[in-house]
């Protein structure tokens, strides 16, 4: 089943040093953008990190430091893919969880704010394991009957990637089942809206979700000593706590996020001085 667009749907996959998005950074990625006519156009680049390759990840993606000792670094191809990006959704194949997070933690770091507000967001992976738990290999085998040569090359992924949601639609196009509330629904629908809201696994305040909203739509500590209590609350209570998170190997969306809680509530404590 081909997708029901009404916008681009940028289809994305990275090759990285590592899986700590705050630290790593992308040695090849591929944008595989699908326009609402059907048109397609593929972008591949090789990227140098700026930081050596451990062996550990070549041993998964097969590019060694020699490889891209000549490729341009990020910040010099940023404002093409911010424009290859522009106006689009994306997805990919854990992409909420890890490259949507890295990518933008690289436009970061070259100067560039991905804007994704009013942007989709489609994980195949979340609809994988929501339907037939395995990973992105068995997915195009399980789905499309062939096998993934090339795994791990970004273009192969990605290409598998969007084949993979294209036979997710077909094999789920009758399929029913029962929401939290007992609303019998169809879990994938060929709208991107649709999709992003099954794909989505969480309500993340930041890409990696370390801030997530509670049931009260307050952001909220997902990690460490302080983890289910109120972002705000803890900053006001522990202010060392803020400096900790700026100093530390966190991610700089993680830190944009939590500044902007931490100037809020600096906001709304000068209005309560202000008025009294």
């Amino acid at each position: 089943m081909e997708l029901n667009l009404t916008r681009p749907l940028v289809f994305l996959d990275l090759e990285t040093t590592g899986i700590k998005v705050a630290t790593d950074r992308i040695v090849e990625l591929c944008l595989l953008r699908i326009n609402p006519d059907g048109s397609q156009k593929i972008k591949t680049l090789r990227i140098n990190p700026g930081i050596p390759i451990p062996s550990e990840a070549t041993e998964i993606h097969g590019i060694t430091d020699e490889d891209v000792k000549d490729c341009p670094k990020f910040s010099k191809v940023a404002h093409e893919l911010s424009e290859f990006l522009d106006g689009c959704d994306i997805a990919g194949y854990n992409s909420n969880h890890f490259d949507i997070p890295l990518i933008v933690e690289e436009f970061l770091r070259a100067g560039l704010d991905l804007e994704l507000k009013g942007r989709r967001f489609v994980d195949i992976q979340n609809i994988f394991h929501k339907m037939e738990p395995r990973n992105l290999s068995a997915a195009y085998k399980f789905y499309c009957n062939l096998e993934l040569k090339k795994a791990h090359s970004a273009e192969a992924d990605t290409i598998a990637t969007y084949e993979v949601l294209k036979a997710q639609l077909d094999r789920y196009d009758k399929t029913e089942f029962k929401d939290k509330k007992g609303i019998i629904t169809k879990p994938v629908v060929n709208d991107i809206k649709a999709l992003s809201d099954f794909s989505f696994s969480n309500r993340s305040a930041d890409l990696i979700g370390h801030i997530i909203y509670n049931d009260k739509n307050i952001e909220v500590f997902n990690f460490g000593k302080h983890k289910g209590k109120a972002v705000s609350d803890v900053f006001r209570d522990e202010p060392s706590y803020y400096d900790w998170i700026m100093k530390s190997e966190f991610p700089l969306s993680t830190k944009k996020v939590v500044t902007a809680i931490k100037l809020r509530g600096f906001n709304k404590e000068s209005v309560k001085t202000e008025l009294f």
